[in-house]
């Protein structure tokens, strides 16, 4: 229990740091790979360029990113009255499958944030738009309240009988807009429908981007295939509390937001069977990749464990005693999968990672620079220790890096 009580109490006041908006970059270099690189290993701190990432990991490494693709979250409708309303989506319910939701047709029901709500009292919103010629009504109608979030039913027709209809994934192109980090200050622009996303993303189901990865290009990607770094991919899907500030003093009473992973059995084996380090890409990544242990700890105790019991809670990491090894709890999963004649594990994880945190599965990780008092730059902390994440970032300050989402990357080796 010392350890939950010593985690609780961190305040996080304690992990601020001063960022003048003009820090804050507000768009990506043209060159995505031209960004400044913080190369930091064994203590030491250096200033890289990205591009030259594949020649610092070190040998037989396995690089791990997460494919999610951002979505057109973000709706707009205008009342008769002339208010705006937002909807945001954050996951859906009916039918609550990703994959599933997106190639509905005619209707489905998404868990969803409500800006300017007041002016929402009754009745549907609907809007007109044009979708590969045809003529296309999406309605809006809240139902039921949960938390700060609503349940929101989305109608549509498809355009004449016997014609195919439109798909939400249609839908959400035709009308929506990429949701970008509210701190950017700025409104969408068309740039970032491209900007926004990794060139690997291909997996609907993102409101905020693993913008670690937004630095990638196909040539750093084949530079890591020439010099034998294999690379893998895992979804996480980001939800809009990736934005949520801590605002508590202490982070034992923040609470952290439940995603979706996805991992396939192969890449868990490719886990267990890695010759070099496991370098994560993005801190979503992160989050999954060490989610696994506790999944497998699960297992171990209770193999037949249904869908809800294998969820990672919060505190998890730091009440639970931890008596298997890395190894054991991945070949557990695999098991798990095997026993279901499933060829991916898929579940959700509320992790939360600060510093007191043992990692059990990455070694390294590519990131970019976190939001002050944010659980991002905990995650950052825990990996580097409480004394260096403080001279990292007064480095980066110091020598003119780029910050938060289309700002500049960290390379962090223990």
């Amino acid at each position: 229990m010392a350890l939950i009580d010593d985690i609780r109490a961190l305040r996080i006041a304690d992990y601020d740091y001063p960022l003048p908006d003009e820090r804050i970059a507000k768009h990506p270099l043209a060159q995505r790979e031209q960004c400044k690189l913080l190369y930091y290993k064994g203590g030491n701190i250096e200033e890289r360029r990205f591009w030259e990432v594949p020649s610092l990991l070190p040998d037989h490494s396995t690089l791990i990113y997460n494919n999610t693709r951002v979505i057109n979250a973000r709706l707009r409708f205008r009342k008769e009255t002339g208010s705006t309303i937002e909807i945001f989506c954050l996951e859906p319910v009916l039918p609550r499958d990703y994959e599933q939701i997106f190639q509905t047709t005619g209707h489905c029901v998404w868990q969803c944030l409500v800006g300017n709500s007041k002016r929402w009292k009754q009745g549907s919103l609907t809007q007109t738009v044009t979708i590969d010629g045809r003529e296309v009504t999406l309605a809006a109608t809240r139902g039921e309240q949960r938390g700060n979030a609503w349940e929101i039913a989305f109608d549509w027709d498809g355009g004449a009988v016997g014609e195919l209809q439109c798909t939400f994934a249609d839908v959400l192109e035709a009308i929506g807009e990429i949701p970008i980090p509210p701190y950017l200050n700025r409104g969408t622009e068309e740039s970032d429908s491209t900007d926004y996303q990794t060139v690997y993303s291909h997996i609907d189901g993102s409101v905020a981007a693993p913008t670690a990865g937004l630095h990638f290009t196909d040539e750093v990607l084949a530079e890591c295939d020439r010099r034998g770094i294999r690379r893998r991919e895992i979804t996480l899907h980001v939800g809009a509390g990736t934005f949520q500030p801590v605002k508590s003093e202490h982070i034992g009473d923040h609470p952290m937001h439940y995603e979706f992973i996805s991992v396939p059995r192969d890449v868990i084996m490719d886990i267990i069977d890695a010759p070099g380090p496991i370098i994560a890409v993005g801190t979503t990544s992160v989050r999954t990749l060490e989610s696994l242990y506790y999944i497998g700890q699960i297992l171990e105790e209770n193999p037949d464990a249904d869908e809800e019991s294998l969820t990672v809670t919060q505190w998890m990491p730091y009440t639970t005693p931890c008596r298997i090894s890395t190894e054991k709890a991945l070949r557990n999963i695999v098991d798990y999968l095997d026993r279901h004649h499933a060829d991916t594990y898929m579940g959700s994880t509320q992790l939360m990672i600060a510093p007191g945190f043992r990692y059990r599965v990455v070694s390294g990780m590519i990131t970019n620079f976190h939001q002050p008092q944010s659980t991002l730059l905990l995650l950052v902390a825990a990996f580097v220790g409480n004394d260096q994440w403080r001279v990292m970032y007064d480095y980066a300050m110091e020598h003119g890096f780029r910050f938060l989402s289309y700002g500049d990357a960290q390379l962090l080796l223990r």
